[in-house]
């Protein structure tokens, strides 16, 4: 394999297939904490819902951490690429605005992991989930502000 950068590498090999579930994770550009403002980490909520709307993608589980998202999702039309480059895009417009920032808010690319069909879905959303409780953030799931899976 060539010497790509991080960002690079997680591209090669990368196949979309509609239908199927996938976790997706994140980063914010240099891992900065822009989360920790609840109000931020709704505007990357609200890109979540919208690309719902337009049937790209059901959410089955998502997290907004301080410094990255988790999102178990089940691809509905297009590529994993495009999905993320509108949410990333139109969230970093939205956090951007609202706060005043400028420049990168992610980080250039996402990791992703298809599913199987025999993996345990309800267990992986409890995966998702629970990262703010292996964080230390909070001592229960509910005191996290930034969380849903279609289970609960």
């Amino acid at each position: 394999m060539p010497d790509l950068p991080a960002s690079h590498r997680l591209r090669i090999g990368r196949f979309s297939e509609p239908n199927r579930i996938y976790l997706i994770t994140t980063n914010t550009h240099e891992r900065i904490p822009i989360f920790s403002d609840f109000y931020l980490g709704r505007l990357v909520v609200w890109q979540m819902r919208v690309a719902q709307y337009q049937g790209l993608a059901n959410s089955l589980a998502w997290v907004i951490m301080p410094d990255h998202f988790h999102w178990l999702l089940e691809l509905q039309k297009g590529s994993l690429a495009d999905l993320m480059c509108q949410v990333k895009s139109k969230s970093t417009r939205a956090v951007n605005g609202a706060s005043g920032r400028k420049g990168r808010l992610w980080q250039e690319s996402f990791h992703d992991r298809a599913l199987r069909k025999e993996d345990d879905l309800v267990k992986m959303a409890r995966y998702v989930v629970a990262n703010p409780l292996r964080a230390g953030l909070v001592e229960r799931i509910g005191d996290y502000p930034l969380w849903d899976a279609v289970w609960v």
